[in-house]
């Protein structure tokens, strides 16, 4: 099993405000954002919604309550540390099979953490290109070591 993850639960708006922001993937009954926070604290913090469009109270309530164990369960194992991650219930939620919800919220966790690396390659690549180069040749000088 992974190591002992600290998980622990959003409660503000200003942190869903600020995953609102952040990207975000739709896998099968859930719709998932995940923030990178820039913080050193390798905290998990998890949130989770369901907006009216799902039914009523105890539909919403029943499509919350199978996201967070669905996350109790996967977060440890596919979460990153300092992240933010808010879980949206979907229509079909409350009523997806539950291996079959298990499986949209893996992909779901594992398609975000690839983005999320992919874009912090990105970032480094940019940031490379912005430095001088390392050469002590300039590359606009003809090279000394061909005769010609």
């Amino acid at each position: 099993m992974a190591d002992a993850v600290k998980i622990e639960r959003l409660k503000k708006r200003p942190d869903f405000l600020q995953a609102a922001k952040a990207p975000a993937l739709s896998r099968g009954a859930v719709f998932m954002q995940m923030r990178a926070r820039r913080d050193d604290n390798p905290l998990i913090r998890v949130g989770f919604t369901a907006t009216k469009k799902v039914g009523g109270s105890v539909e919403r309530n029943r499509a919350k309550r199978r996201l967070r164990e669905a996350a109790r369960l996967l977060l440890p194992l596919h979460g990153r540390p300092m992240c933010d991650y808010v879980f949206i219930a979907r229509g079909g939620t409350r009523t997806r099979e539950w291996g079959r919800l298990l499986d949209d919220v893996k992909s779901a966790l594992i398609s975000l953490a690839a983005e999320h690396d992919r874009a912090d390659a990105r970032a480094r690549l940019a940031q490379s290109a912005d430095l001088p180069e390392s050469s002590p040749l300039d590359a606009s000088a003809p090279d000394p070591s061909v005769s010609g």
